[in-house]
């Protein structure tokens, strides 16, 4: 019996792992050879498909997936393909009880993009985040790494054009048109701010984050930081706001 105990084990991890990879779950895509790792999210299989890892972002070196798939056998969940012909996948590596996208985010080595999927997927992914985050795991332990100040307006200049994270008190939300516009500072040719469509309001309510509700309250967005005026970023998705008091 001792001897089996941790066969038993094992196979109860597996069980317990297949509810959070079900979370995530997309069309069955077969398997593959991991051939080469292009970068932090971008793989190549040995039958030439290439598969860019959905739900993360990961830096370009692509260090830590290669440390964890060069060469072994993953499976393959598809999501969809994007314009470069690739095969946007959750991923898991050969007998592993846990997506590889999960992986990445407990180790510190990536962030949940602003398209994560829907609500069981995304709460799985956020929570590897926080997790990481919380210990300084990884990258974590680079204050580089870490969210933005919204209140840091020089910094936020220097990111234009990239993914970030931005924490901050919202001061005021208007509507003005079809948007709902989130603001962190009185000045709207300066500060930052976040815009939501007006139409999917109901949407972020019934998640939780109804648009009005947010004045005075602290939160995180993440997203590309684009400049109309001041520094902003467009949010389509609830999961790209957590509340964070």
């Amino acid at each position: 019996m001792m001897r089996r105990a941790p066969i038993a084990l094992a196979l109860l991890g597996l069980m317990a792992a297949a509810p959070a990879r079900a979370a995530c779950a997309g069309t069955p895509a077969g398997t593959g050879v991991v051939a080469a790792v292009r970068d932090g999210r971008t793989l190549l299989l040995d039958d030439g498909r290439e598969v860019r890892l959905a739900g993360i972002e990961a830096p370009a070196d692509g260090a830590a997936l290669r440390s964890l798939v060069a060469g072994q056998t993953i499976r393959l969940d598809r999501i969809a393909d994007d314009r470069y012909g690739r095969i946007v996948a959750f991923a898991v590596a050969d007998d592993s009880a846990e997506l590889l996208q999960v992986a990445l985010l407990k180790a510190g080595h990536a962030r949940v993009a602003a398209r994560a999927g829907p609500k069981p997927c995304a709460s799985l992914l956020l929570a590897a985040e926080r997790a990481a985050r919380a210990s300084r795991a990884g990258l974590w332990a680079d204050r580089n790494f870490a969210p933005l100040s919204s209140e840091n307006l020089t910094i936020l200049a220097a990111q234009m054009g990239q993914f970030a994270l931005v924490e901050g008190q919202v001061l005021s939300v208007r509507e003005s048109g079809a948007t709902i516009y989130v603001n962190f500072g009185r000045r709207w040719t300066r500060d930052f701010a976040v815009t939501i469509p007006k139409r999917e309001a109901r949407m972020f309510a019934a998640a939780g984050i109804e648009p009005k509700s947010l004045e005075r309250r602290r939160i995180r967005v993440r997203g590309i930081l684009e400049r109309r005026n001041g520094p902003m970023i467009d949010v389509v998705a609830p999961e790209q706001i957590e509340l964070i008091d």
